[in-house]
This record gives structure tokens, C-alpha cells and sequence, in this order.
């Protein structure tokens, strides 16, 4: 490891450099979700932190559905600026924005139809329904900002900008924290509290966010006001690599929100434990995005610039860092994890339960480290079809086909699935990118 660390020092610090940002910020997107359990968790009732687990879930699910917009913006943004087409930058960026506010407006338009689905799916009592409509009907209408800063961010990060990610997510985070905190507590809103305060915060970050994306395209000689952008054909291109991202995408959602949904039929009490112990999958996740999203710039750039060398290169410093945080955190989940516990909520029954699976919890990390660094790197390579067909095998597989095999061991079952499932994801993808290697085929 020594040797390896001082061969490629300028690249591990390259990475770093462009990860660590994004880490420290990520970091506080599970630490909103830690907010917003702990805040809802210590009202004195189960049914509202099981209402805004609710909720929040099919909020998370239509937006992080709509990951594939940062995620092409990356990859193409990133190839772009390998070959220093600053034109192409430009109109990227402006395709992307114009898809991501008619997705937005789609999901609006039928958010009474989700909620109606949201209640027949979940089969949860009247009193957390109430919580969870009260959280949705508020949180769908911030669509716009939220799913135009997912392009923002993609765009900044294709063109190595890891400071500007880092200052939006922070920006957002932070807000949604404080508002959090003074509208739940001290306003005593309750859940719709928790909504208004992420609403709030995806419109103030996507004011930010522009002005971030102006000084950026100014510094670099980057002219936004191309009129050409406006290509149906381009558009249509567009449209295509974000549909196979969009499949991966449902296929990966479905899974986490088939936990919630069946951890509701399960019981109240279930369902709350879940929404707990997310959370700690949550900061695993963000934290090894940080350098899954440097591996989608560096590889992209890499790609753009026709280098397979440094394609390898960049693939190998990823795996290497993420091992490491995925070995960081399951040390620091089983040392601290019922600790962490008592911090979301002070209802005993859900502490109980809880603490009961945690011990899948610890495992995830290192389980699930390979799936989150290769998504990166077939972001980067913009190989859409491939990141949709791995997904679909492993979820079918790996979540749902294992889960009907042990759906009598009911929690304990679904938490077995999702450990399995994530591993999939880890070995499909790498057998697939081991393939393309020996294909010679990385710059198709």
C-alpha cells in the first residue's frame, strides 16, 4: 500500500482534492435526515417520526429517480471538458436545465395520484397517513428548485468545480437544519415544519447555485448565452441516455422503498426502527458518493481526453478510498451505533428494535463500497445501458427474488435482501467493467 500511495501521490491528491469537498458536504445531507429524525423522533409519539419517514421516502423516491440528471450532466460535461469544447459546455448545460424543469413540473402535476398510491402501497393507519400527506403536499412543490440543482451540481462537477458542489450542498443543508430546528420546535409545526424547511432551502441553494455556475462559466471563458442550444435531435440524445440511467435509477428506489412500504405493513414500530437505521445507510452512501462523483469527473475527463491509462488509473484510486471509508465506518457503526441511536429518538420501543438489526448496519459499508464507486465509473464513461442492465439483474435477484425465498424471516429478511442486493450491484458492475477492459472497448 506504501508503494502504491507514492507511485501515484499527485493523483491520490488530485482525487482527494476533488472528493473531499464533496464529502464534507454530503455528510451533511444524512446529517439533515439525522435532524429531522431526531427533531420529529423526541415529539413523544412513533406516529409522527413513522409519517415523516413516510413521506420523506416517497419524496426521496421521486427525486433520487431523477438522479439521472445530475449523473449525465456529469459524464457529459465531464467528457466535454476533457476535449475542451466550451461550446458544447454551454449547451449542456441549458438542455439539461430545460429537461429537469419539465420532469419537475410532471411530478407536481400528479402528486394527488402518488399520495393516493403513497396510501394504498403503504397500508399505514390513518394517524401517520396524516403526517406524511402534511409532509408531501408541501415538499413536492420545492420539484423545480430541487431537480435544477441536481443539473447545477452535475454540470460544476463535470468541469472539476468540487468547491462549487461543496458550497451548494452546504448552503442547502445547512438552511434546511436551522429552519428545521426554529419551525418544528420552536414554531411547533410538527411535520409540515420539516417540509416547509427543505422547501425553503431548495430555492434559496438554487439562487446560489446560479450565481455559482455565472462566475464559473465567466472565469473560464465559457459563454452561456449560445443560441444553437436548442437542438431536438441533441435533446432526443439526451433524452435516451437519461431514460436507461432513469430504469436504473426506479429499479434501485423501488428496493429502498419497498423496505419502507413493507416495514409499515410489518408495524408502526417497524417502520420507525427503519426510518433510524436508514439514516446510518444514508451517511455510508453520501460519503462514499464523494469519491464516486471525483471518479465520474476524473474518469469522464480521462475518456474525453481518449486515455484508457488513465481511465485504469483513476478506477483503482477510487476502489482504494472508498475500501477505506467503507472500513471507517462499519468500525465506527460498531462502536458508536446504539449510541447513535438514543441520539434520533427517545421512544423505547424503537430503540429496542432497532438496536436488534443493527448489526446489519455494520456490514453494509464494506458490502456495498464497490457498487457506489463503479456507478461512478460508468458515469463517467457516459455507459448507461450497462449501469440500467446490471441494476435490473441485481434487483430482481438480489433484492426482491431473495427476499421471496426469506420473507418469512420478515425484517430481519428484508435487511438480509438489501445487504445481498448491494453486493450484486458491486460484482455485476465490476464483471461488466473487467469485460470492457479486456474488450479494449473503455472509449466506445
Amino acid at each position: 500500500m506504501k508503494h502504491f500511495l507514492k507511485r501515484h501521490k499527485a493523483h491520490h491528491k488530485s482525487l482527494l482534492l476533488l472528493a473531499g469537498p464533496m464529502i464534507l458536504s454530503n455528510i451533511t445531507v444524512p446529517l439533515l435526515g439525522l435532524v429531522d429524525t431526531a427533531v420529529i423522533g423526541h415529539l413523544g409519539s412513533a406516529h409522527y417520526l413513522a409519517g415523516i419517514a413516510l413521506g420523506s421516502a416517497v419524496i426521496s423516491l421521486l427525486f433520487w429517480l431523477a438522479g439521472f440528471l445530475r449523473m449525465s450532466t456529469t459524464g457529459l460535461v465531464a467528457q466535454a471538458y476533457g476535449r475542451g469544447d466550451h461550446t458544447l459546455l454551454a449547451e449542456l448545460l441549458k438542455r439539461s436545465l430545460l429537461l429537469a424543469t419539465f420532469v419537475a413540473l410532471i411530478l407536481i402535476t400528479l402528486s394527488v395520484p402518488i399520495q393516493s398510491l403513497m396510501a394504498y402501497l403503504s397500508g399505514a393507519n390513518q394517524a401517520v397517513l396524516e403526517q406524511a400527506h402534511s409532509y408531501f403536499s408541501i415538499r413536492i412543490f420545492s420539484a423545480p428548485a430541487a431537480l435544477c440543482n441536481l443539473v447545477l451540481l452535475g454540470w460544476m462537477l463535470g468541469v472539476h468545480y468540487g468547491r462549487g458542489p461543496f458550497y451548494l450542498l452546504l448552503i442547502t443543508n445547512i438552511t434546511n437544519i436551522v429552519l428545521d430546528i426554529y419551525f418544528v420546535i420552536f414554531l411547533d409545526w410538527k411535520v409540515a415544519g420539516a417540509a416547509w424547511a427543505s422547501l425553503i432551502a431548495d430555492y434559496i441553494a438554487f439562487a446560489f447555485a446560479l450565481c455559482l455556475v455565472y462566475q464559473l462559466a465567466k472565469k473560464q471563458g465559457i459563454n452561456l448565452a449560445v443560441k444553437a442550444w436548442f437542438n431536438v435531435a441533441k435533446l432526443l440524445e439526451l433524452v435516451n441516455l437519461n431514460r436507461d440511467i432513469f430504469i436504473r435509477s426506479l429499479a434501485l428506489q423501488l428496493c429502498f422503498s419497498f423496505m419502507t412500504f413493507y416495514g409499515a405493513r410489518i408495524g408502526e414500530t417497524t417502520l420507525a426502527a427503519n426510518a433510524v437505521l436508514l439514516n446510518f445507510l444514508m451517511l455510508v452512501s453520501f460519503a462514499l458518493d464523494g469519491i464516486a462523483y471525483a471518479s465520474e469527473a476524473k474518469v469522464g475527463k480521462a475518456k474525453g481526453e481518449k486515455s484508457t491509462q488513465h481511465i485504469q488509473l483513476w478506477v483503482n484510486l477510487s476502489l482504494f478510498w472508498g475500501g477505506l471509508f467503507a472500513l471507517f465506518y462499519s468500525l465506527i457503526f460498531l462502536i458508536f451505533g446504539n449510541a447513535i441511536i438514543r441520539l434520533l429518538t427517545d421512544v423505547p420501543e424503537v430503540i429496542r428494535m432497532a438496536a436488534d438489526y443493527l448489526p446489519w448496519v455494520i456490514i453494509l459499508p464494506i458490502a456495498a463500497m464497490a457498487c457506489f464507486l463503479f456507478d461512478g465509473v460508468f458515469v463517467g464513461l457516459t455507459r448507461a445501458k450497462d449501469m440500467r442492465n446490471t441494476m435490473l439483474i441485481s434487483a430482481t435477484l438480489g433484492f426482491f427474488g431473495l427476499f421471496w425465498l426469506v420473507s418469512d424471516w420478515q425484517n430481519h429478511g428484508l435487511w438480509f435482501a438489501m445487504t445481498i442486493f448491494m453486493l450484486m450491484r458491486g460484482v455485476t458492475l465490476w464483471l461488466r467493467y473487467r469485460y470492457i477492459v479486456k474488450q479494449n472497448s473503455l472509449l466506445n
